[in-house]
């Protein structure tokens, strides 16, 4: 249940009517459902609900029917001045509400017209390949070696990664079954010949039950575990880049378009539904991008191949 008070601005009012509040909470609640018969991901539905009963808390007592599309504009305009929020945390914001307006208001799309931020074309970091040799290598404990590997060498997402089941582990045509991945779509990544032999060592070392990787008392691995892990081999590494356990699957992508992959493979392997997505790692690429001779190059006179000085 969502817990609702009065903002010192809105005391003011008076005695708040209990069909007020009372909207508030079916609202509420009626999100929430909504977001289980949608079979959304767990993260998903954690953002979400963050993110509407923020809205919802600086909303109360306003009547739900004068929260218009003004309304929330000024909200979102008041988080980016006053609390400086992130593209990304706008966005999320934005989601969650429209997805309440949208699937249990019933409202029709092109009716909802909230202007989202321009989207930042950022390159995704990437490691080199002898920095994810010595980051997958440097944990001592086998299992946690055993995750960071499988992470990189399938190019999972760190919830495909814990979601994995023993039964996922195809060593007979040498697949990986990613189940349930990003908008519930199933694909299947390669098993390498050297992931396949630390897999065996790990189970014959772990022997877990259901999920591949489990905790104490065989419940589901966490990402924050998965994190912790990567956060400690990094620093053990010395390597100062930017990188995150996400890091590992752009590397993934990035080194097999480096050693000639299709990329209409890797996108199958990344399980990007559009090609433009992938295509990003076009752009970050070292082997194509150093080969390009600069026009420097083709000057003269030129002398031990450095300009002439004036």
């Amino acid at each position: 249940m969502i817990q609702l008070s009065p903002t010192s601005t809105n005391s003011a009012i008076g005695q708040i009517p209990a069909s007020v509040k009372a909207s508030y909470a079916a609202a509420f609640e009626s999100f929430g459902k909504k977001l289980i018969e949608k079979r959304f991901r767990p993260s998903t539905v954690d953002s979400y609900t963050h993110m509407f009963r923020k809205f919802l808390k600086t909303q109360y007592p306003r009547p739900m029917h004068l929260i218009t599309l003004d309304v929330i504009r000024d909200y979102h305009i008041g988080l980016i001045v006053k609390q400086k929020i992130s593209l990304s945390y706008q966005n999320q914001s934005i989601n969650a509400i429209k997805f309440y307006m949208e699937q249990v208001l019933g409202l029709e799309r092109s009716t909802i017209t909230i202007d989202r931020p321009r989207k930042a074309n950022r390159l995704p970091s990437v490691l080199t390949q002898e920095e994810v040799f010595d980051l997958i290598n440097a944990p001592k404990n086998l299992k946690h070696r055993t995750i960071l590997t499988l992470i990189y060498s399938a190019g999972l997402r760190i919830s495909e990664a814990i979601n994995l089941k023993v039964a996922d582990i195809d060593s007979d045509t040498m697949r990986i079954w990613i189940r349930y991945g990003k908008g519930q779509k199933d694909r299947i990544s390669i098993l390498s010949p050297m992931m396949l032999d630390l897999l065996r060592i790990y189970y014959k070392n772990y022997k877990p039950k259901e999920y591949l990787f489990e905790g104490q008392k065989a419940a589901q691995y966490t990402p924050e575990s998965i994190r912790a892990v990567f956060k400690r081999a990094k620093k053990a590494k010395n390597i100062t880049s930017p990188a995150t356990v996400h890091t590992l699957r752009h590397s993934f992508a990035t080194h097999l378009l480096e050693n000639g992959t299709n990329l209409r493979y890797i996108q199958q392997l990344l399980g990007h539904s559009s090609s433009k997505t992938t295509e990003i790692y076009t752009h970050i690429t070292s082997t194509r991008l150093t080969s390009i001779q600069s026009p420097l190059d083709s000057l003269s006179p030129r002398k031990n191949n450095v300009p002439y000085a004036k």
